[in-house]
């Protein structure tokens, strides 16, 4: 692919891509394009195949090479540690690395130094050139502040105002080694720093491209992560469901979320000739969720940490120090702040920033850790709460509110709901959780006809939670009722009164369910009607006796006004519809069993819990009936705790209540807690005549 200088000279330059493995071309991506966010769908970030131009073919195809078998992808999910082959002591932190280098003695003083200050000066003197062009035209300025200018054309700015020093064969033979050695290569024990090879450590997070003029490229995508979450804040100048917080100006909204993995650092190197000996790699950082001041801090380190030494491979360190240090160096050990997103930044041309607005940039950040969790869940093994097997997370059916089991145990739990007909209930298996089940999930476990049965089951159910709809009495089509209780059928335009369900009625009074009553039973004596209407007004009948069944004894639903009857058990009611817990006595909405404490409602009917007893106790069932033997002349006393009556039984004046099991004295009607202590010469006496 042949560039063009700005200057309108031809560019001979051709690159082509070495792929860390096996290539997959495509067609519709293209290395000289900006860096881009990396997939989502996928936990490894790949790059794809150049795309050639409309008029313009690939200069040269891309060369695959081969990767040591024995060297594991560091980014390789499930197949032992994530990080590193040796220990931590081994490897040392950043500070002991730096160091413990030391600079190459063999080459000359002279062209040892000065190698970053010329990359500097020359970056300097391009952003003046630049800068200059843009008073001019004004169109590749915002160019470069909306990140559209390629890495590459920045790498290749970057080399070209660098006069790289004369270097002799054998110092060109070794830089080229040592180039090979860092990126593909793992060398022999040479020493710590050498051992691994960029590609053998990261894995599918490299990829290496060649450039026919011999000098090597590679891109590193740079993981951050933070095991125990971290907090990302971002300030919002609009309205929406965000969390708002205090601050001077009212119109301002800051939204905080946690995540566990940060979108990529993109690291990419341009290699010189004279690296490590003498210059370090060309470099820019591409940061979709920072802001280029912050990118530009971050190549001031990588600077420093170059500097500490010069003359030494310097690669490793670089996508350490991103990797377990960027966080903190930009103050961001706690809480992460986006933006701002007003503010024109100092240019950097390494600083590539992808950052556009709090809401592209929010959503970018979430997304990408959901999808990193989720692939992480699905190479991992994990236990279903039902069933307690372990599974694989592809085996697994994965809530939108986090909690999972296993396919087998769902598809028998949403089997179960739908054939009982309890749609409503087709919530999450967990205990305390009430999120329902979503429909997207529930297709893919219910079969054609099962989900075409919870359609219709959840449509009845929404429509008989709704107060206002009314079923036509001809076709049965639901109506809307409107204020005065009269509604139109939109299928056969029947217009009724919601009340009677007779025809509507202007003026007139609806007739009372018991005159209709009686005046259907009278017309089915009748010898003048016709089979099917005499059919039709028995069912009137049944109906309207079922709703003078159901108004006698049912109560209806606080929250969706469904009638619900009682059949036994205690007064706390749960509505089958919208699973609403209500007091049958007083019909309050009511939330546990609180309400039943305050006493002014009984959890259980006192003939209920008078068969329980009997029951359960027949010694108190006499006691009972003794009581009320006794009651009759007199000898006995009222329980001071539940005021049932209770006998005497000879002289004796300790009293059992029959009913509470309370102890008490029949002299002074008091609790008695100890018996020795209430009787005696001070007290009551525990034995009278009468």
């Amino acid at each position: 692919m042949r560039k063009t200088r700005r200057e309108g000279k031809p560019d001979h330059r051709s690159w082509t891509r070495k792929p860390p493995c096996q290539p997959h071309p495509d067609p519709n991506h293209s290395l000289d394009s900006p860096p881009s966010r990396p997939p989502l769908s996928s936990s490894r970030l790949q790059i794809l195949e150049p795309a050639a131009a409309a008029d313009e073919p690939i200069s040269s195809p891309a060369r695959p090479r081969r990767r040591n078998p024995r060297w594991a992808s560091r980014n390789r999910r499930g197949r032992g540690p994530k990080r590193g082959v040796f220990g931590k002591s081994e490897v040392g932190s950043l500070e002991s690395e730096v160091g413990s280098l030391t600079v190459d003695e063999g080459v000359d003083g002279k062209e040892e130094t000065g190698g970053l200050e010329l990359i500097n000066e020359a970056r300097e003197s391009e952003v003046r050139e630049v800068g200059n062009e843009e008073s001019e035209t004004g169109k590749d300025k915002d160019k470069d502040e909306d990140g559209g200018e390629d890495v590459m054309e920045r790498l290749e700015k970057l080399r070209l105002g660098v006069e790289e020093p004369e270097l002799s064969d054998e110092q060109l033979r070794n830089n080229s080694q040592s180039q090979k050695d860092e990126i593909v290569d793992p060398p022999i024990l040479v020493n710590v720093r050498k051992l691994l090879a960029m590609e053998s450590i990261y894995g599918d997070n490299v990829f290496i491209f060649d450039r026919e003029d011999g000098l090597q490229s590679l891109k590193v995508h740079v993981d951050i992560e933070s095991p125990n979450g971290i907090t990302v804040t971002t300030k919002l100048n609009s309205s929406g469901d965000v969390k708002t917080i205090d601050n001077n100006n009212t119109c301002d909204f800051s939204y905080s979320f946690n995540v566990q993995y940060l979108p990529p650092i993109v690291l990419t190197c341009l290699l010189p000739k004279s690296y490590p000996s003498h210059l370090p790699p060309y470099l820019t950082l591409s940061v979709q969720w920072l802001d280029s001041t912050k990118i530009a801090n971050l190549c001031s380190v990588l600077d420093s940490i170059w500097k500490a030494q010069e003359g030494q491979e310097v690669m490793y360190q670089w996508v350490e120090w991103l990797s377990s240090s960027s966080l903190s160096c930009l103050g961001f050990d706690n809480e992460i702040t986006l933006g701002p997103y007003d503010t024109r930044h100092v240019e950097d041309r390494r600083a590539v920033s992808g950052s556009v607005s709090p809401d592209v940039d929010v959503s970018y950040v979430r997304n990408f850790n959901d999808e990193r969790h989720h692939v992480n869940f699905q190479q991992n093994l994990s236990e279903c709460c039902i069933c307690f097997t372990e599974f694989p997370g592809t085996e697994f059916v994965r809530l939108p509110c986090h909690h999972f089991f296993c396919w087998k145990c769902m598809k028998t739990y949403s089997d179960m709901h739908i054939s009982e007909g309890t749609v409503n209930k087709l919530q999450c298996p967990e205990a305390k959780c009430r999120s329902m089940v979503p429909p997207s999930v529930l297709e893919q476990l219910l079969s054609q006809e099962e989900y075409k049965r919870w359609e219709s089951l959840t449509l009845q159910k929404t429509l008989e939670s709704m107060s206002d709809i009314a079923y036509c009495p001809r076709c049965e089509t639901p109506c809307i009722e409107d204020d005065d209780q009269d509604a139109q059928c939109s299928k056969c335009y029947f217009c009724f009164c919601t009340l009677c369900r007779e025809k509507r009625h202007v003026g007139v009074e609806c007739m009372s369910p018991d005159l209709k009553l009686r005046i259907l039973e009278e017309r089915q004596n009748s010898s003048h009607l016709r089979d099917e209407q005499k059919r039709r007004e028995l069912d009137m009948i049944n109906e309207l006796l079922s709703v003078k069944e159901i108004l006698r004894d049912a109560k209806q639903c606080p929250s969706c006004k469904t009638a619900i009857s009682r059949s036994g058990g205690c007064n706390k009611m749960v509505c089958n519809n919208c699973g609403q817990y209500f007091c049958y006595l007083c019909n309050k909405a009511i939330d546990g069993y609180d309400h039943f404490r305050d006493g002014t409602c009984e959890l259980f009917p006192q003939e209920v819990t008078r068969a329980w007893e009997e029951r359960i106790n027949p010694r108190q069932v006499l006691r009972r009936v003794q009581a009320e033997l006794y009651a009759a002349h007199g000898q006995g006393e009222l329980c001071p705790n539940c005021r049932q009556f209770n006998a005497k039984v000879g002289n004796n004046n300790h009293l059992l209540c029959w009913a509470c099991q309370v102890h008490y004295c029949y002299l002074c009607n008091k609790i008695v807690r100890r018996g020795s202590q209430h009787y005696g010469p001070k007290g009551c006496k525990q034995h009278t005549v009468g």
